[in-house]
């Protein structure tokens, strides 16, 4: 099982056994354009992430958390003095154990998959879903589902 989230398209596709099973349109964040760099922008990342938490008490209706920073996003940063190596470590630890990623590093964190309503592009960063969408989606993804996301 997989999710393929095409920003671009603003479209998300569960994917069983190689083959596109079903597909719902999104919201994204109120910048959607580009790969969220840090806490804040608006952007909804881009990369290979899983779900780490899942969550039936949303604010907004049900929402499954994403991996994110990832050990990508995190070396970047890394590079450019925003985070320091012991946040770098936590990241790659938590990606190496499936387990959430810090969320409260210069990158931000706390991206989820949740309802809402898909009109126009309001989150701060997170993807967002009809509340019966992601009543399905949340039915059918288990922890440490893929997910990517690509522009």
């Amino acid at each position: 099982m997989e999710i393929l989230i095409e920003k671009g398209l603003r479209r998300l596709t569960l994917i069983r056994d190689g083959a596109p099973s079903l597909v719902f349109p999104i919201a994204l964040g109120k910048c959607p354009e580009g790969h969220k760099t840090h806490e804040g922008d608006g952007r909804t990342p881009e990369g290979e992430y899983y779900v780490c938490t899942k969550n039936e008490k949303s604010k907004f209706h049900l929402a499954l958390g994403l991996s994110y920073p990832n050990p990508d996003d995190a070396q970047i940063t890394l590079n450019h003095g925003a985070i320091t190596p012991e946040q770098f470590s936590a990241i790659l630890d938590a990606h190496a154990h499936m387990r959430r990623p810090p969320w409260d590093t210069p990158l931000g964190g706390f991206i989820m998959i949740h309802g809402g309503g898909i009109d126009g592009d309001w989150t701060a960063g997170c993807v967002a879903l009809r509340n019966e969408d992601v009543e399905t989606l949340f039915a059918l993804c288990p922890m440490r589902t893929r997910v990517r996301i690509v522009p």
